[in-house]
């Protein structure tokens, strides 16, 4: 715009006579139509938003909450993403002083298993072929096992951990179904002894 007006005033200038000053003839039209030329090129940078979060009633306006619920799902998945990558981590690096599995732990839990299992009926004696059922001695072997789980809480390896916890629930079970068959077979028993001598 402003190039083709000091074009003009040059070109003035050097139409003009030497020692004398002329002064430039500008057209005006020329120059308002450029202006406006200008104007409707221009390009628009910038745009403004109203981030008010309340109507001119009083009310919150449907972007804004909008808005609230775009940031709070954007929280929830960088929350989760966070907590995935720490528990990942986690697993990769276990802590140093995480409790170690030790093979001796192991064998005893076994060892006082089988024992228990054995006194349950689960083996045969090796000399009359029958199973062996001492339910007293089950249920010290079982409370030995419950002593060794409340004492060591916390100092097991989780293997260690899951091996007695299960083998613990196995053995409860087991106990529970002999001492039910015992009590279902004594009944029996006692019924029959009752219509013997009636």
């Amino acid at each position: 715009m402003w190039e083709n007006a000091r074009r003009r005033v040059a070109t003035c200038r050097s139409t003009g006579q030497e020692g004398r000053t002329s002064l430039p003839v500008i057209n005006l039209e020329d120059i308002l139509d450029e202006v406006i030329d200008v104007s409707d090129t221009r390009d628009d940078g910038f745009k403004v938003i109203d981030r008010r979060p309340f109507t001119a009633e009083g009310e919150i306006r449907k972007e804004v909450v909008e808005e609230q619920e775009r940031e709070a799902k954007r929280e929830e998945i960088k929350e989760a993403t966070a907590a995935a990558q720490a528990k990942a981590e986690a697993a990769a690096n276990p802590a140093a002083d995480a409790p170690k599995k030790l093979p001796a732990f192991e064998n005893l839990i076994r060892m006082i298993g089988s024992n228990a299992a054995m006194v349950l009926g689960a083996y045969a004696d090796p000399n009359t072929g029958q199973p062996v059922i001492d339910p007293d001695a089950a249920r010290e072997l079982i409370d030995m096992l419950d002593a060794l789980q409340q004492k060591t809480k916390g100092n097991l390896a989780p293997e260690e951990s899951e091996m007695l916890t299960d083998l613990l629930g196995k053995l409860k079970l087991a106990y529970l179904d002999l001492s039910k068959a015992m009590a279902a077979e004594m009944a029996k028993v006692t019924a029959q002894a009752k219509k013997g001598k009636g």
